[in-house]
């Protein structure tokens, strides 16, 4: 067996017995993998040297552009706000599609096909929208859970993300409206995932899905939810996903970490934010070493999907998730990722905008292909 094998477009990695990930080297990203536990192990892990032209956790010019028409909306610190308030204020996503108004650009990406479905979830009915790329199927699923700290933002928000997905990856991806707290404080966002993934395996072909092919995706929070379904999947005995996308995941309640401070007054998202977050998401203190809340606490997280897992330079979030992916490879897990330089949390699905975020997006979703078998 070789141990490396190239074509004119990627580099790929096969470790003995692990099966292959395969990384982008155009672009931003000059990634090379390594072996990551000892010998025989089937864990490895993408290292990414990157290249840029910034200055260490200095938005590009790019990013720079989103944070200034962001800031130019002069909304109040989410952090001095309640949650009702909260929901009113503009998003990154709002001040990407200025950037966009004010190029001229188009600030929806086509798809073939959106609809809603609703099913019975846990507690309530939940509202799903589905994305469904041109051609003809049976499509692979992504199952996305939106970001917003588990209090804030809807579909609608992480609209760019699940468009450019659907059309990158060629895979239909569900979209999930999951209750969110205060009103409905924890576990209902994870049994609400949960029970979505569960209803996508059950329904996949009554919208020109496979279930068989059926990953878990999500950024921030949404990234919090997709590891812990997949933790539950793997504990109740149901199909697992073929693959988890974790895009600056929460991991971690239970402690600070050393981008806490680093990035303490970053933008869209800073440590207060961080922490108010926790306030109105968890029942009590308890909460926070819950391992359906804290994921990085799990005390076995062997056994668990083919991993991407994408972090941001300037992010609060960046050290927790980056501690996560360390562990997972430690489990022996299929793990792969990339720290993007130059850009803040929520930069993932401004590819429009951001050229990071477009290259970012695509070596994800061709992460996602190699797991559906359509790269």
């Amino acid at each position: 067996m070789q141990d490396f094998a190239f074509n004119t477009r990627r580099k790929f990695v096969k470790v003995a017995g692990a099966g292959m990930l395969a990384l982008p080297l155009a672009g931003v990203l000059q990634s090379q993998a390594v072996l990551a536990a000892s010998p025989g192990s089937n864990a490895f892990v993408a290292q990414s040297a990157l290249n840029s032209v910034s200055a260490a956790n200095t938005p590009d010019p790019q990013m720079q552009a989103v944070l200034d028409e962001l800031s130019a909306f002069n909304a109040p610190p989410l952090e001095t706000t309640i949650p009702d308030i909260a929901r009113q204020l503009p998003s990154a996503t709002n001040a990407a599609m200025a950037v966009l108004s004010k190029q001229n650009k188009p600030t929806v990406e086509p798809v073939a096909r959106v609809e809603h479905r609703i099913f019975q979830g846990p507690a309530s009915p939940l509202v799903v929208r589905i994305y469904t790329p041109a051609g003809s199927g049976p499509f692979p699923v992504i199952v996305y859970f939106h970001g917003g700290g588990w209090i804030i933002a809807n579909l609608d928000t992480y609209d760019p993300s699940c468009r450019g997905l659907t059309n990158a990856a060629k895979a239909i991806v569900v979209s999930v409206a999951y209750r969110q707290a205060p009103e409905y404080k924890f576990p209902a966002a994870p049994d609400d995932s949960f029970a979505a993934y569960k209803w996508v395996l059950a329904n996949a072909a009554s919208f020109n899905g496979d279930p068989n092919r059926v990953a878990v995706a999500g950024e921030s929070a949404g990234g919090n939810l997709a590891a812990v379904t997949s933790i539950m999947a793997r504990d109740g005995g149901v199909k697992l996903p073929v693959f988890q996308l974790l895009v600056y995941p929460v991991t971690d309640f239970s402690k600070e970490y050393a981008s806490y401070q680093e990035f303490a007054n970053a933008k869209p998202l800073n440590t207060g934010g961080l922490k108010w977050f926790g306030i109105y998401y968890l029942r009590s203190d308890a909460d926070k070493t819950n391992p359906h809340a804290s994921v990085l606490l799990t005390p076995n997280l062997k056994g668990l999907p083919p991993t991407w897992l994408v972090t941001a330079e300037i992010d609060p979030l960046r050290d927790q998730g980056e501690d996560f992916k360390t562990l997972l490879i430690g489990a022996g897990n299929k793990v792969g990722g990339a720290r993007y330089t130059g850009v803040t949390h929520e930069f993932f699905g401004m590819g429009a905008a951001v050229d990071t975020a477009k290259k970012a997006l695509a070596e994800a979703a061709f992460q996602l292909k190699v797991a559906f078998g359509t790269a």
